[in-house]
Parts: C-alpha cells; sequence; structure tokens
C-alpha cells in the first residue's frame, strides 16, 4: 500500500487559478480538488503501463514523519478502481 499526503494544495490552487480566487476558497476544498487531480492522473498513468488496483482518498488518516494516525470517524471520500 502507498500513502500520499500532499502538503501544498493551496499553492498549487493559487499557481493554477491566482491568488484571489485562491483566497476565497477553503483550503478543504482546495485540498480535494487537488487530490481528485491526483488521483486522475495516476489513475490515467497506471492503467496506461497495465497495472491494475484501487486508489483511495481517505479522511481522518494523517501522516506524519514516520508516524501514520488514524482518527476517530475515518472514511473513503473517494475510490477508484482500475
Amino acid at each position: 500500500m502507498i500513502v500520499l499526503k500532499i502538503s501544498n494544495s493551496s499553492e498549487v490552487v493559487a499557481a493554477k487559478v491566482g491568488k484571489f480566487l485562491e483566497f476565497l476558497t477553503p483550503d478543504s476544498i482546495d485540498h480535494t480538488t487537488v487530490e481528485d487531480q491526483v488521483i486522475k492522473k495516476l489513475v490515467e498513468n497506471l492503467a496506461a503501463e497495465g497495472i491494475k488496483g484501487e486508489i483511495a482518498a481517505v479522511k481522518g488518516i494523517d501522516l506524519d514523519g514516520q508516524e501514520l494516525s488514524l482518527r476517530d470517524g475515518m472514511k473513503v471520500r473517494k475510490h477508484e478502481s482500475f
């Protein structure tokens, strides 16, 4: 299993849509938007290589160095098979 933590969602959105629009959107929307685009590209690239699997965006997990923390209310926000 691979865990990917995106830590610069706001900067990515600001670079794509501009600082003013990024200022108007909550960080949670920025994070969700970037996660969805990363998942889309990962699925496209992995499927093109013939790799089969599943990918999910999960709320309630935090990665901090060597520590993986699970919080109450963990849920899968998005799931795709490829």
